[in-house]
């Protein structure tokens, strides 16, 4: 595959101007560029971003047959629907792609976004049922399955082993072309919202490559851009972070300001630029166009909730969207700090004091925090496992931004990388999964103890997952999510070996977990809080607390070593546990009666304690 050491466009190209400002620089590479550029794409060859010509060929070979079998439908519905005969040869019909196979940047084993366009009279229950109908009798194609209520209707298949996810929009076209550009405006006409929708993506991406000086410098910079954010933690616009769209968007803007830079200098250039951005001013690559077809268009001084965005990246394509409105203050942290460390660490390697390797090292997310809360999602079955994990984690990012509200709460970090939980049974397969969040508290000056209760957040979230599991008709019993506080020091005992180095294991000795009949909780000084918020079918009656917060009737017990006080109230059920059971259920109590989740962490400032039912130590 040839990769472009120097800039391929005129002198005369090269003058145009690019997005909303002047360029940056208009400085041509220099030999020390092109060394460099080479190196790096060395560097990029074992991490699996370039795909081979014979994998490439295969993915066109595939979707020349999807495109022909998507023409063959809509020629059937047309003779259905009584068209003319003239009108049913030209009918037309395509395939479109976009997400990253369009950009040119998708990886080995990468799947593949589609966009079915169709004429006026093809509907979208057609597409549903006679397309979908079709397409499982082709031998090639696999677990097919049409989602039709998502917020954008999708049918999902594997084709010849190739992962493809087809989506659909009817233009109000007798006809289509074979030369049809979704970049025009005025297809947009008399369409409904979930077309809209669909269209979207293809517009954006055929847009965003449209908008920068050279195509080629643009692949090879956001290939580095993206492998950096994936292995740096930071990939992921479900939990808050940015998706693939909008790293596309800012490695775009970075090409437009520097557009004679070749893929060295731009990854350079990338940190420099974001890394001192004023956020929350907005990344546009071209300037807002009004359609005047009325559409909802991120706008601040329209929409006063646009205003609280907090990173926002604008799609260039009508209606513009903020393709960032789920980060937080949390994630933007995460990133911008991300940013000036990637712009150090290339700022080394333009000097020769490093290599390339450097900036695709992975961080030890798990050595970087001295608190996390690990969420667990279980189900009894692997299909509703995955409906299961699919909802809590669109819902995650809901939490963090709860965490971050808390005044002793610095910071809440979410890895996108979720884990399979360690079962307690290995002879039973179990479909639970787990991910994990690092807290950073304030310091606080002049105290002993600070009490941190996040009972609220943890009890708003649950609450908020299993009211749309509920709404949705997902939920089933047996559904369940469990939260927990584990300090650094024993993460060991519950992430996969390949995660952490094994480490000595830690004696439980002095911690007991209790049974159905025991109505005290007494933890060892270093253990963890847990708390497992019940399902709305089988939560208990709780009992009632008096006014220090303990059940009626219950006393707190207090740990021999402990300076801080920890105080249960009944019924706080576990599965029996033995000395030295690390295993997962044994972590996580039930807490079925008082739901409480308070930490209590050395600091040194006097401050109220929240009282809690359930106060377990940090």
């Amino acid at each position: 595959m040839p990769f472009p050491l120097t800039n391929q466009g005129t002198q005369q190209q090269a003058q145009k101007n690019y997005g909303i400002t002047s360029p940056i620089s208009l400085a041509s590479p220099k030999e020390t560029d092109c060394t460099l550029t080479q190196k790096l794409i060395e560097t990029l060859k074992p991490f699996g971003v370039f795909e081979e010509e014979e994998e490439l060929q295969r993915r066109i070979l595939i979707l020349g047959k999807l495109n022909n079998l998507v023409k063959e439908w809509i020629r059937e519905i047309s003779e259905l629907k009584n068209l003319p005969q003239s009108v049913i040869e030209n009918v037309g019909g395509k395939i479109f792609t976009f997400g990253s196979y369009r950009l040119g940047v998708h990886t080995k084993g990468a799947d593949i976004d589609a966009l079915c366009v169709a004429p006026r009279h093809v509907d979208r229950s057609d597409f549903f049922s006679s397309f979908y109908e079709k397409l499982k009798l082709q031998d090639e194609v696999k677990d097919l399955r049409a989602v039709e209520e998502a917020f954008v209707p999708v049918i999902k298949l594997c084709f010849d082993g190739i992962e493809i996810d087809i989506l659909f929009a009817r233009l109000a076209l007798q006809t289509i072309p074979e030369d049809l550009d979704l970049r025009d405006d005025s297809l947009l006409k008399n369409l409904d919202i979930r077309c809209i929708r669909s269209l979207n993506g293809c517009r954006v991406t055929d847009e965003i490559l449209h908008l920068v000086p050279n195509i080629d410098n643009f692949r090879l910079t956001l290939r580095a851009i993206k492998l950096w954010a994936k292995r740096h933690n930071i990939y992921s616009n479900i939990l808050g972070f940015l998706g693939g769209v909008s790293w596309a968007m800012l490695v775009a803007r970075t090409c437009q300001l520097y557009p004679n830079a070749i893929a060295s200098t731009l990854v350079h250039k990338f940190f420099l630029v974001f890394s001192k951005w004023e956020w929350p001013n907005p990344v546009l690559l071209k300037q807002p166009e009004e359609c005047n077809l009325n559409l909802p268009v991120w706008d601040p001084r329209v929409n006063p909730s646009d205003r609280y965005h907090l990173m926002p990246i604008i799609t260039p394509a009508y209606p513009q969207q903020n393709s960032t409105y789920n980060v937080s203050v949390s994630t933007r942290m995460v990133m911008v700090e991300e940013f000036k460390q990637g712009l150090a660490i290339t700022d080394e390697i333009l000097l020769g004091k490093a290599d390339w390797s450097k900036l695709f090292d992975a961080p030890n997310f798990f050595q970087k925090y001295k608190h996390y809360i690990i969420l667990l999602a279980s189900a009894p079955t692997e299909k509703q496992h995955l409906e299961w994990v699919g909802l809590v984690e669109s819902k995650i990012r809901i939490l963090v931004g709860s965490l971050e509200k808390n005044e002793f709460i610095t910071l809440a970090h979410v890895n996108p990388q979720s884990f399979p939980a360690p079962g307690e049974n290995p002879e039973k397969e179990e479909f639970q999964t787990m991910w994990v969040i690092g807290l950073v508290f304030k310091k606080m000056e002049n105290s002993e103890n600070l009490s941190v209760d996040l009972t609220y957040d943890i009890q708003a979230f649950t609450d908020t997952v299993y009211r749309q599991a509920i709404n949705s008709k997902m939920f089933e019993m047996d559904m369940k999510i469990a939260a927990m506080h584990v300090k650094r020091k024993r993460l060991h005992q519950l992430l996969p070996t390949h995660v952490l180095p094994k480490k000595k294991k830690h004696s439980m000795e002095g911690v007991k977990l209790l049974s159905l009949n025991d109505n005290s909780l007494d933890l060892s000084m270093d253990s963890d809080n847990s708390m497992s918020v019940p399902s709305p079918t089988n939560a208990t009656k709780s009992s009632p607390l008096n006014a220090s917060g303990l059940s009626q009737g219950s006393s707190p017990a207090v740990p021999a070593n402990s300076s801080a006080t920890t105080t249960a109230a009944a019924e706080v059920i576990a599965p029996p546990s033995n000395p030295g059971d690390t295993s997962w259920e044994s972590h996580f109590l039930q807490i079925t009666s008082t739901k409480a989740f308070l930490l209590i962490l050395p600091c040194s400032q006097p401050i109220p304690r929240r009282r809690s039912p359930w106060c377990p130590e940090s």
